[in-house]
């Protein structure tokens, strides 16, 4: 090992573990090496160095004063370079390493202490693999001492931000095969009776960040044998690459191999005892596996929170990069935490739908804690490829996704803009000869639907045995399916930007009321939007035009939780249609309100005419053009959901050719086939999606908006977290007036009484004339809507479902409020402004 350096950076194995100057992390590595732990090689730039460089440059007062804006702080750091006598002791240091790619951790000295973990509040680097790179990372680290949730951290834990210091641990980077964590006690009772060792391949950042769901091994405290294990579907693993490190599918052959020996699991467990026995405390330890060599590369106390901060998050892609999320239209029509089984068969339709909206190896959609959310950032960097600015995308997306707030960033992908154009070229043009063909059959297409629709369910019923199932998915399901999403995929096509640009047209000409009302009544236009069916159907069904069969066969594949499989439709469940026939208004049709919309629409158009008499005539054709595409769009998503129904019927029956029972929506699409073929998945996986399921359904829905990582669980726990957006590293403030603000939904003005709903199923309770207030709406919520005296929701723009069906039946809605179902209360009097889009509290219930 290289000679002791000088106080500003330390060899690991020749410091001494003082807290102040090498902070919590360094410490604790420095007491493990001088154990002779397999801990390893590397260096600590420490304290003393940090508070050097402030001095320096004079940051103290300039970061002080600025405390109440974390980016400004980390631009100071940007802005001034290390002190030349440091850099040279640095690239001193990692030259006697050797120059290998390094970890680059922070280390303050109020991190991994036995009562505040610190755990994730500041910054690691890995695949470190140049000096300027490694200078970079140093100073990163520092700065990563005031991001705005380091600060919010410190404020909760009581911690003197004056006394704070900051040091920055080097070291090789082990290159994992395997990699995880280790409690030598249960982070939450404290029973030191077995040690837990969670485990996954490749570099452990997916198992430390949540990515994954690990392999979980116990072993016995004393005997040291293993108890039991439990394999997990590993999905994802965190690799090195050229440009640093990167989350990678696992290879099919080795997602359900066990990712650790049991003999390296044993040997695991009792470096585990050496390690509590040198803290005299249970730790949580963060180890690596390269071939049959074991390293231990953190090691702290478990902490009172250890338990909370570790909970399972597998189902998160906001933790592969600093994003902007959005659930706005797409979390309307699935608004749930969704089963592996339903996911997995929402991704075969999203691939197919979106097969132009990535940006390797980022998708323009995805999960955060386990919702579906949007990627604004891969659709930003693919619109700014092609020659779209920011502020257009912003424009151009508002319609749909909501308008982004001007304090709130929208990061971009960083790829070159010939590679994204290279990536994305081919697929695009395969998907416009694709659409152009699809739009020719697509009427005939989707009129057949649900005759095919039923007779896969019928086949589905028929078949006996798992091996013909599986054949049936793969000769007909399969292919159908795929064949229904790409009429989806054709209408969408077949708009371009005309579906959000015609709106803003009128918006500009008219305003927001007028426009709003033009835009309404496209029944006359094109035929009677899907959106509207299932009222449609009950009505008929009440009124004896229709019988339950034909309601069944027609409608009632439509409802809240559609896309969810695990769900029974409508028509499955006879109970459902009668609670909604016994809601009913029997004296209100809403064929009723239809009609007086269309007068509103009327004048409307004469007062646009009056005003604009040479546009009104485009005008009116670029309307009638747009009317087919939302025709087309909602007739499409309503067979797909229909499809759904087949795709549910083909999990039932598998699970019950398996054996796996409703176990089965716990199962991948690829999973679901395994098992019929005589393969079927590992127990522990299946319980470990279960509990990730189950934690996740329990939380609140997320905000709207999220930017960069989100930790659901840590966000669900803050009384303070704000539902209308999240901002990595910003502060909850939930606006205390009486106005709610969102975006004009539909036209009108209309005081009521509020009525809070949390979910669809609580319908019941809503009375006629009272304002909805929810936190989005789908078709499933559709018969709600004429009993409603108006609509407000926390998530919405004005081309949402929430909007379009207010604005059919002429009810004043005002949509995207973000907090309206903080900031309101059943019983509270509001007076809702359908055109202003504002909803102004009267009076407080009680």
């Amino acid at each position: 090992m290289p000679r002791t350096r000088a106080p500003a950076v330390l060899a690991l194995d020749e410091a001494t573990p003082d807290l102040a100057e090498l902070g919590g992390k360094a410490a604790s590595l420095v007491r493990l090496a001088n154990a002779g732990l397999p801990v390893p090689d590397g260096f600590v730039v420490t304290t003393r160095a940090y508070r050097d460089y402030l001095d320096h440059h004079g940051l103290r007062a300039q970061i002080e004063r600025l405390i109440e804006d974390p980016d400004r702080i980390g631009r100071l750091f940007a802005e001034h370079p290390l002190p030349d006598e440091l850099v040279a002791e640095i690239i001193e240091a990692y030259a006697d390493l050797g120059e290998p790619p390094v970890a680059v951790r922070s280390s303050a000295t109020a991190e991994d202490l036995p009562d505040a973990s610190f755990a994730g509040q500041q910054e690691t680097y890995l695949n470190v693999t140049a000096p300027l790179a490694l200078l970079e990372s140093v100073r990163r680290c520092w700065a990563s001492l005031w991001t705005g949730r380091a600060i919010a951290y410190r404020d909760r834990q009581g911690i003197d931000a004056g006394q704070l210091g900051m040091a920055v641990v080097v070291q090789e980077l082990i290159d994992a095969e395997a990699a995880g964590i280790m409690f030598t006690a249960d982070p939450v009772s404290g029973d030191a009776g077995a040690i837990e060792i969670d485990s996954a391949w490749g570099l452990g950042e997916a198992v430390v960040g949540g990515e994954v769901t690990p392999d979980t091994f116990h072993v016995d405290a004393v005997s040291g044998r293993l108890r039991s294990s439990q394999v997990a579907d590993k999905t994802v693993m965190t690799v090195r690459t050229r440009a640093g490190t990167q989350t990678k599918p696992v290879p099919v052959r080795r997602r359900h191999k066990p990712s650790l020996e049991p003999e390296q699991a044993e040997r695991l467990a009792v470096l585990g005892g050496e390690i509590a026995a040198l803290f005299d405390a249970p730790v949580d330890v963060e180890w690596a596996r390269r071939g049959g060599d074991l390293f231990v590369l953190q090691a702290r106390p478990i902490t009172a929170g250890a338990g909370r901060d570790r909970r399972p998050d597998p189902w998160n892609d906001s933790r592969n990069g600093y994003f902007l999320w959005t659930n706005t239209n797409v979390g309307e029509a699935m608004p749930d935490v969704l089963t592996p089984a339903s996911w997995s068969m929402v991704e075969l339709f999203l691939h197919d739908v979106m097969a132009t909206s990535s940006v390797p190896p980022y998708l323009s959609y995805g999960r955060v804690g386990g919702r579906i959310y949007l990627n604004l950032s891969v659709a930003a960097t693919l619109a700014g490829a092609v020659g779209v600015s920011e502020k257009r995308f912003r424009q151009l997306t508002e319609e749909v996704f909501g308008r982004i707030p001007d304090d709130v960033p929208l990061p971009m992908v960083e790829a070159p803009r010939m590679t994204v154009i290279s990536s994305v070229a081919p697929v695009a043009l395969h998907v416009i000869r694709s659409a152009a063909r699809d739009i020719r059959r697509f009427d005939r297409y989707l009129s057949g639907n649900p005759a095919r629709c039923l007779e896969h369910r019928e086949r589905i019923e028929a078949t006996r045995d798992a091996d013909a199932l599986a054949r049936l998915w793969s000769s007909t399901i399969l292919p159908d399916f795929h064949n229904v999403s790409w009429m989806l995929s054709a209408a969408t096509r077949s708009s371009g930007i005309s579906f959000v640009t015609t709106r803003q047209r009128l918006q500009k000409l008219v305003g927001d009321a007028d426009a709003n009302a033009i835009t309404a009544g496209l029944g006359a236009h094109s035929g009677e939007l899907a959106s509207l069916g299932l009222l449609d159907g009950l009505e008929q069904l009440a009124q004896g035009r229709i019988d339950r069969e034909t309601f069944n066969t027609t409608y009632a594949h439509r409802g809240p939780h559609e896309f969810e499989i695990a769900t029974p439709r409508p028509g499955e469940e006879p109970d459902w249609i009668d609670r909604q026939l016994a809601q009913l208004d029997p004296t209100l049709s809403y064929r009723d309100l239809i009609e007086r919309q269309n007068a509103a629409r009327d004048a409307a158009w004469e007062r646009l005419t009056e005003r604009h008499p040479l546009t009104a005539r485009s005008v009116r054709r670029q309307l009638r053009i747009w009317a087919t595409i939302a025709r087309n769009r909602e007739w499409a998503r309503s067979e797909i959901i229909r499809y759904f129904w087949v795709l549910r019927a083909f999990a039932l029956r598998a699970g019950e050719l398996t054996g796996l029972g409703d176990d089965i929506f716990f199962c991948t699409s690829d999973q679901i086939v395994d098992a019929l073929d005589g393969h079927p998945p590992d127990a522990g996986g299946l319980a470990a999606a279960r509990a990730a399921y189950q934690a996740y359904l329990a939380l609140p829905p997320y905000p709207t908006m999220i930017l960069g990582r989100f930790d659901p669980f840590g966000w669900a726990a803050d009384p303070l977290r704000r539902t209308d957006r999240y901002v990595e590293g910003g502060t909850a403030e939930i606006g205390d007036s009486d106005t709610v603000r969102g975006f004009p939904g539909s036209a009108g003005v209309v005081d009521g009484v509020v009525r809070v709903l949390g979910d669809a199923s609580q319908a019941a309770a809503f009375r006629p004339g009272e304002v909805l207030v929810t936190t989005i709406t789908n078709v499933g919520w559709t018969p709600l809507f004429p009993r409603a005296a108006a609509v407000i929701t926390d998530v919405g723009a004005p081309l949402s479902h929430a909007a379009i069906v207010a604005r059919e039946l002429g009810i004043p809605a005002v949509v995207g409020c973000g907090d309206a179902t903080m900031r309101l209360r059943t019983g509270d009097r509001v007076r809702v402004d359908g055109s202003a889009g504002t909803v102004t509290r009267l009076e407080r219930s009680g």
